[in-house]
This record gives C-alpha cells, sequence and structure tokens, in this order.
C-alpha cells in the first residue's frame, strides 16, 4: 500500500550523495522530488556510526525514493523558511497490510 498522494502535498530538492572524491564529499545533480511531506521537528537521531545527533525536519516519501544518507535536501523551497540539511539517516518502512514509506532525517 503507498500513502495517499492529498497527504504528500510538499516538494524537496534533493543534491544524492555520490561519495568522498579527490577534494572532499562529491553530490549528483539537484533532483525535485514531489509528493513528500516534510514536519520541521526537532528529536535526537542516532547516525549509521551511533553517534547522537539533532534532526532539525523528518520528510516522509514514497518507498521507491532514493535518497542516500549524507544527501543535501532542500526543503520549504521558495519561502521564508527555505533551508538545506544533510541526511542523517534513511529507514524503509515496508509492510504488506499498512503504508510503505521512507523516513529521512535531516541535519
Amino acid at each position: 500500500m503507498q500513502i495517499p498522494a492529498v497527504l504528500l502535498p510538499h516538494t524537496i530538492t534533493v543534491r544524492p550523495y555520490l561519495g568522498i572524491g579527490p577534494y572532499g564529499d562529491v553530490w549528483g545533480d539537484p533532483v525535485v522530488v514531489r509528493e513528500v511531506f516534510v514536519e520541521d521537528r526537532r528529536r535526537l537521531v542516532r547516525n549509521q556510526s551511533g553517534e547522537e545527533l539533532v534532526s532539525e525536519s523528518t520528510v516522509r516519501a514514497r518507498p521507491h525514493v532514493c535518497i542516500p544518507v549524507g544527501s543535501k535536501v532542500t526543503v520549504w523551497q521558495g519561502t521564508s523558511l527555505e533551508r538545506t540539511g544533510r541526511v542523517i539517516t534513511a529507514s524503509l518502512f515496508d509492510h504488506p497490510s499498512s503504508w510503505s514509506h521512507i523516513e529521512v532525517a535531516l541535519s
């Protein structure tokens, strides 16, 4: 099952993290992702190495959307609230009798 589009009113821009190059971190070209839900809520999350970090926003999207850890995500684009955060965690929630989605915590 997928989350109905009416519950995903927001749009984000993702610059996917590609890895480390000779001059530091490398990101791909910006990709606009429609039909997401952005929630600005401060919470503690653990990154892949177990460190506790503060997440300022959570993004929920359909499960086929790929937003790798380390990517740059711009939320609220074109408004006074616009900001870009880095992905701390990306989690897949998949269940045959419930809404499947990914949840991304942003710095």
